[in-house]
C-alpha cells in the first residue's frame, strides 16, 4: 500500500493540543510522517525563512504532496477522507450522526472554553506547571465544560461513541488541563480523562514534550 511523503509542522515544546491531535491522528491511521518544529516563542513562524504555510503562519501545519494544510480539525478530517476506511484506520465514527457530533465537539472545544484555556494552559498538561486558582469566569467554564462533558458521557462507557474516535483525545485534553493541575474534577469525567491518555498514540506525543522540558 503506498504510502505518501507526510511532514507535520509542530511548535518547538510539543505544547499544542492541536498538533497532539493530528500527531494521534497520524499515529492512529498508521501513517509514516516527518516531524518538524518551528519556535513559536521567538517568532520563528513569522519569518520569511520559515518553509511552513504561510497563509495562516499557526501550527500545525501538514505538508503532503505538495499540499499544505493547517488547522486540525480540517487536517483530521483530510486525513480521514484521503486515507479512507477500511483500507486505514478509522479515526472517526462510521456513523453519520455520531461522526456529526465528533465534529461538533471538536469545534466546541477550539471555540469556547477560553477561560481554562487561558487559565490552564497546556504546560499544566505536558510540563507539570502549576497555576493559580481559577477566576469566576473559569469557574463558570469549567462548569460548563463539566456539564456538556457529563451528558455526553452519561452512557457510562470509556469513549465518546463506542469505539474511540479523535475527538476523545481533544476532550481528554480538555479536561487534564483541569485534573493535572489537581482541580477538583467528577470522578467519572477524570477516570475517563485517564483511561484516554493512556492510549499509545497519546503516550507518545507526550513523550516528545517531556523529552523537550527535561
Amino acid at each position: 500500500m503506498s504510502k505518501p511523503a507526510i511532514t507535520l509542522w509542530s511548535d518547538a515544546n510539543f505544547f499544542s493540543p492541536y498538533v497532539m491531535s493530528v500527531y494521534v491522528a497520524l499515529q492512529e491511521k498508521g501513517l509514516p510522517f516527518t516531524l518538524k518544529t518551528v519556535d513559536l516563542n521567538n517568532g520563528e513562524h513569522l519569518q520569511p525563512t520559515w518553509q511552513g504555510y504561510a497563509l495562516t503562519r499557526r501550527v500545525p501545519v501538514l505538508e503532503i504532496e505538495g499540499f499544505e494544510l493547517s488547522e486540525s480539525s480540517a487536517i483530521a478530517e483530510y486525513l480521514e477522507d484521503r486515507f479512507a476506511p477500511p483500507q486505514w484506520e478509522r479515526i472517526y465514527p462510521l456513523d453519520l450522526q455520531k461522526r456529526a457530533r465528533a465534529r461538533q465537539i471538536q469545534a466546541w472545544l477550539r471555540s469556547d472554553l477560553m477561560p481554562i484555556r487561558e487559565e490552564r494552559p497546556t504546560d499544566v498538561v505536558f510540563a507539570g506547571a502549576k497555576k493559580g486558582p481559577l477566576s469566576e469566569a473559569g469557574k463558570a467554564s469549567v462548569a460548563k465544560l463539566f456539564e456538556t462533558a457529563g451528558n455526553l458521557l452519561a452512557h457510562g462507557k470509556p469513549n465518546l461513541f463506542g469505539e474511540w474516535c479523535i475527538a476523545d483525545s481533544d476532550l481528554a485534553l480538555m479536561i487534564n488541563r483541569l485534573a493535572l493541575q489537581g482541580d477538583e474534577v467528577p470522578e467519572p469525567l477524570a477516570e475517563y480523562a485517564a483511561f484516554q491518555w493512556q492510549r499509545a498514540s497519546v503516550q507518545r506525543f507526550i513523550a516528545l514534550s517531556a523529552k523537550r522540558s527535561g
